[in-house]
C-alpha cells in the first residue's frame, strides 16, 4: 500500500485534497508508487499530484505490481533514480 504519511500531514491533506482518505483505506506499506515515480511534494499541489500515483495503486493492486514497485525501489535506493 501507499507509504504512510505523517499524522498532522494527514489532517491537513484531509481537510485540503479531496480523495486523500481513499489512501488510508488500504494497508501502508515500506515503499509506493508514489514514492518512486514522483519525488518528495513539497506543497499541497504537488501532494494532490503524487495523491494520483497512490490512487492508480489502490486502484490496480496486484502482485506485479507490487514487484514492479519493489523493482523501481531498488533502482532508486542503489542509483537515486526515479521514474
Amino acid at each position: 500500500g501507499p507509504r504512510p504519511e505523517r499524522e498532522v500531514f494527514i489532517r491537513e491533506f484531509e481537510e485540503k485534497i479531496p480523495f486523500y482518505t481513499q489512501r488510508l483505506l488500504v494497508r501502508p506499506g515500506l515503499t509506493g508508487w508514489a514514492q518512486v515515480k514522483f519525488p518528495y511534494a513539497s506543497s499541497i499541489e504537488q501532494t494532490e499530484e503524487k495523491l494520483q500515483y497512490d490512487l492508480y495503486y489502490i486502484k490496480n493492486m496486484s502482485f506485479i505490481l507490487d514487484f514492479v514497485v519493489f523493482l523501481k525501489t531498488i533502482r532508486v535506493v542503489l542509483f537515486g533514480k526515479g521514474k
